[in-house]
Parts: structure tokens; C-alpha cells; sequence
């Protein structure tokens, strides 16, 4: 497990899985440990995936600063492991929440970004968050599921702000609520930082026009990857946050939620391959 240290002095780690053209992987959470993201489907197959704990989480170590855990001074971070891995250019994956800070990693550094796989990606360093109306459109598509008649209405409760989260509405998160999905969920909590994710995007943390004009420069090859089920982001925000690119594509992988490379490994691994292989 490579450790390295960012500017401020706070020791971070890295895992390395697979082998071949350096894949950097940034989590999302925001702030969860990197070991949910598994081998991303069997993704290692064809790159050496290198994912990064964000600081505070995994193996990584906790900051002097609890400020420091804001996007956008995470981006510091991976910068630091740009030069750890000796890099010039760096392709990047990365999900959820990470995909923020991916943005405004391409966005400040667009000369060491290369290609970018933006997966499942919230875009709310764009200003594009994704709303409660999203989410439960995205969820009625499930109304065939056993499940949905007992899980709906606490998710629309815990949207509206009526209730509290409740474990019941989990499978919308996911496109085939099964044992590795269950078994996935159950580890959320302990992988999380939640003081962590509270700062994550926090005031300051975004700044949308100036990303979206720095982004526009941006050169490299961008793969937007949206889940058909997912209601953050659906594919249709994808398909808005990809716009802010000059090459990019869209890719909807059929039947997925939030987290592709559980509900059809076979497909994305294929697709994501792909877009990366590309640059071969």
C-alpha cells in the first residue's frame, strides 16, 4: 500500500490493483473509503487501478484541518499523487461525488488531465445537483420490484424532509437489489467519514461559471457513464454535465443504479475498457 504525502503534511494511501497503463480512481461518498469500489467489475484486467483513500478515510490519515476536507482543496491531493505515481498525464476514473472533484481537478490542471470517465457522477461542481424530483422519478421506474411498495414512501418522506433515512429505501440505489448489493450497503457506514462528508461541499466548494470556463478548454477524451435507474445522476443531468465538455460521450448502461459495476460487471467493464482503450 503506497503512502505519500500531500502539501499540507497529511499522509495519504493509495491500492493498487491489476496491472498494465496506470488508472488513477477517485471514490465518491463523498468520503467513503476506497475498498467499496472493489476491482470496479474486474476493470484491473485491463489497467493498474490505483485508488486513492481521500484524506480521513481507508488507510489515509486524518488532517490538522477539517476545512481540508472540502472539494476543492482536495484537488491539492490529487495533484500530490500525480507526482507520487510520476505521471505526466494521468487517465482518471471516477464516481459519485468524485466525480466533483475530478472536475475540478481537470479544470485547474487540464495539462495533466488524460482521459476522464465520469461514473454516476453527481455534477455539483456545475451547479447541477441532483433533486429530489429526480430521484423519485428515477425510483418509480422500480415499481415492479417486491420491494418498492414498503420502500417508496420512506424514501419520499426522507426527500421531503418528513422523515428520517431509512434502510428500507437502499435498493433504489441499486439496479439489482441481490446479496452482493445488500452486502455492499452494509458497509457503507463504517467506510464513511461523515464529519468529512459534511465539509465536502461545503460554502466555497464550488464556483460553477468558473468551472464551466475552465472546463471548455479542456481537450482530453470525457466518458459520461449514467445508470438507467439511477436518480443521482439521472441520464438526462448526465447528458447537461457532459455538455460542459468539447469531446466527450454518454454512455447508459441498461438496468444499472448508482453503482454500474455491481448490477452488470460484464457490461461495464466492456465499455469503460473501451473508452480507455482508445488512447492505445
Amino acid at each position: 500500500m503506497p503512502i505519500f504525502t500531500a502539501p499540507d503534511g497529511t499522509r495519504l494511501a493509495c491500492h493498487l490493483r491489476g496491472a498494465g497503463e496506470t488508472l488513477v480512481v477517485l471514490p465518491g461518498g463523498p468520503m467513503r473509503a476506497s475498498a467499496y469500489l472493489g476491482n470496479l467489475g474486474g476493470l484491473d484486467a485491463h489497467r493498474q487501478l490505483v485508488f486513492l483513500d481521500l484524506r480521513g478515510t481507508g488507510q489515509s490519515a486524518v488532517p490538522e484541518d477539517p476545512a481540508t476536507y472540502r472539494c476543492d482543496r482536495l484537488v491539492d491531493d490529487v495533484e500530490a499523487l500525480r507526482r507520487h505515481l510520476g505521471l505526466e498525464r494521468m487517465d482518471v476514473l471516477a464516481h459519485s461525488a468524485g466525480g466533483s472533484l475530478a472536475l475540478l481537478y481537470a479544470a485547474r490542471y487540464p495539462h495533466r488531465t488524460g482521459r476522464l470517465a465520469l461514473i454516476t457522477a453527481i455534477p455539483w461542481a456545475l451547479g447541477l445537483p441532483a433533486t429530489a424530483e429526480d430521484r423519485l422519478a428515477a425510483a418509480r421506474l422500480r415499481a415492479a420490484e417486491p420491494w418498492f411498495a414498503d420502500a417508496f414512501p420512506a424514501f419520499e418522506a426522507w426527500l421531503s424532509g418528513t422523515g428520517d433515512f431509512d434502510p428500507v429505501f437502499l435498493p433504489f440505489f441499486y439496479g439489482r437489489w441481490d446479496d452482493t448489493a445488500r452486502a455492499h450497503a452494509d458497509r457503507e457506514e463504517d467506510e464513511t467519514n461523515d464529519l468529512a462528508a459534511d465539509r465536502y461541499g461545503a460554502d466555497g466548494a464550488y464556483d460553477p461559471d468558473a468551472t464551466r470556463t475552465a472546463l471548455a478548454r479542456v481537450t482530453a477524451p470525457v466518458l459520461v457513464l449514467a445508470g438507467e435507474v439511477d436518480g443521482g445522476p439521472r441520464p438526462g443531468l448526465a447528458r447537461r454535465a457532459a455538455e460542459a465538455f468539447p469531446a466527450v460521450e454518454v454512455a447508459v448502461q441498461p438496468g444499472a443504479g448508482h453503482y454500474p459495476w455491481l448490477d452488470d460487471p460484464e457490461w461495464f467493464v466492456r465499455r469503460v475498457a473501451r473508452f480507455f482503450r482508445a488512447r492505445d
